[in-house]
């Protein structure tokens, strides 16, 4: 593993009697005004890889992030940490793997984790994304979906603060100030305490995310900012606005997809007010948007059992949500910005990860990594318009064992480890049985494995793939 290493040199200490605000204006006339970009990354919730319409969509237009990806860069092979909620907001975090930090399935009760052999929160000492930003004199902010600790029965948890954010407002799967919609989570949420709660109706909830955003960014517009709008749209289940579910009438043969095109509907309009007012505030050339989804679409049993097919689209990819397929695990990546990133690029070409998000950020700041290990890979020269080939390989793993969340279609239903190497894909089970390999030189169709046409690429890919599982930490 690539040990990212900070070049470091000895800082001399202020003379004794310096005045505090010389040494203010002096370390500030230190930082090159070009380096202070804003970062604003949008995460969305069970979106899946051909639901935009500028990935394919031809059912429902989202104008807003089309508009995005018409300026800036659209990635075609961008792959998130996990298929699965947690993991995947664990893996952007941090910079590694999420089964480094025992965190390899959706946060659940203190029971159901232990019994998953997982923690109940992510260590607040690990490397943490916002916290290297304020560290370099960032306003930080995280507004929406947090799970990455709190709820349920998990009082305990840090709160989103621990890792780096200045402000926060999240939702039941988190603590701190936070807002719940009707549910039974947000009942257990409610006893939680442990800051102002507000009770909303679901569909008011990316409105009241993006409200914030546009508050800090007004408040923030003279100095640089790093900012999290994770929605817990799309996840099902789906309460649009009355309005927007009869503009969608025509799908109402499937009312779940009926619904769900009114939720992105109606998120594309609110994500497009945050966009414009970037753009209003003239922030737009030293202002980083970027918009990516955190795994598959939804894939319950329940859909198939009423007879319809589950919403969200995978363009075809195999796998949803809770899969190693490719529908599971490629998303959406679209990048913005202005004069400095190619406008209207599609990225065919660069494998790029939700690991790789960390070193990239700071690289487009201009700013030091943690001294520790880090996973991911600086891919900045991709997110300005160059197309890299990937040097590193990317390791995945979900569903050691039955009782995790699986497809409802058996077919979608992969092993539990995978590796990308390359054109390559192989999966395997963790005892090295149901190996299934795939040349991706020919397309992304994972119907029918290679694996007895190349041993000798499934004994290299098997072997990394198994050294990689076994030096993941286990909780006994």
């Amino acid at each position: 593993m690539l040990i990212l290493r900070p070049a470091t040199a000895p800082d001399s200490p202020p003379a004794p009697m310096l005045p505090r605000l010389a040494i203010t204006l002096l370390f500030a006339a230190c930082l090159p005004a070009a380096d202070q970009v804003n970062i604003v990354f949008v995460f969305i919730d069970d979106m899946g890889y051909g639901d935009l319409s500028c990935y394919g969509n031809e059912d429902v237009r989202t104008a807003n992030i089309d508009r995005l990806a018409e300026a800036g860069v659209r990635f075609e092979q961008f792959y998130v940490a996990s298929p699965i909620c947690s993991p995947s907001r664990v893996g952007i975090t941090t910079g590694q793997y999420p089964a480094r930090h025992l965190i390899h399935s959706y946060l659940n009760s203190r029971e159901r984790n232990r019994a998953r052999g997982m923690r109940d929160f992510l260590d607040p000492s690990v490397p943490a994304v916002a916290r290297t930003f304020r560290q370099a004199g960032y306003a930080t902010a995280h507004f929406g979906k947090w799970h990455m600790g709190g709820g349920r029965d998990v009082d305990d948890a840090p709160l989103p603060q621990a890792y780096g954010f200045d402000e926060s407002l999240v939702s039941f799967e988190g603590l701190g100030d936070r807002i719940l919609p009707p549910g039974g989570l947000s009942d257990q949420s409610r006893k939680l305490g442990q800051g102002r709660i507000r009770d909303v109706a679901k569909h008011e909830m990316t409105e009241i995310y993006v409200d914030r955003a546009i508050d800090f960014v007004r408040r923030n517009q003279e100095k640089p900012f790093y900012l999290h709008v994770w929605l817990n749209d799309v996840h099902d289940r789906f309460f649009p606005k009355p309005e927007l579910l009869a503009k969608f009438e025509r799908f109402s043969a499937n009312p779940y997809r009926q619904q769900y095109f009114a939720v992105i509907d109606e998120m594309d309009r609110q994500l497009g007010r945050l966009f414009r007012e970037v753009d209003a505030l003239g922030l737009d050339e030293r202002t980083i948007l970027v918009l990516a989804s955190d795994n598959g679409p939804t894939a319950w049993r329940r859909y198939y059992d009423e007879g319809y097919e589950p919403p969200g689209k995978t363009s075809g990819l195999r796998g949803r949500k809770w899969s190693l397929y490719e529908g599971g695990i490629r998303e959406p990546l679209i990048v913005r910005w202005k004069g400095t990133a190619a406008a209207g690029l599609t990225n065919s070409r660069t494998v790029v990860s939700a690991v790789d998000l960390f070193p990239t950020f700071c690289s487009l700041a201009g700013i030091k990594l943690p001294d520790t290990q880090i996973d991911g890979v600086d891919m900045s020269a991709a997110f300005k318009g160059s197309q890299p080939e990937r040097e590193r390989a990317l390791f995945w793993e979900y569903g050691r064992d039955p009782s995790y969340l699986r497809p409802g279609l058996e077919s979608d239903r992969s092993p539990a480890l995978a590796v990308r190497d390359g054109d390559w894909k192989l999966l395997m089970n963790t005892d090295g049985s149901g190996v299934e390999l795939f040349d991706f030189r020919s397309g992304f169709d994972e119907s029918a494995s290679v694996a007895d046409r190349h041993p000798d690429v499934v004994t290299r890919l098997s072997g990394a793939l198994l050294q990689w599982w076994r030096s993941i930490p286990k909780l006994m």
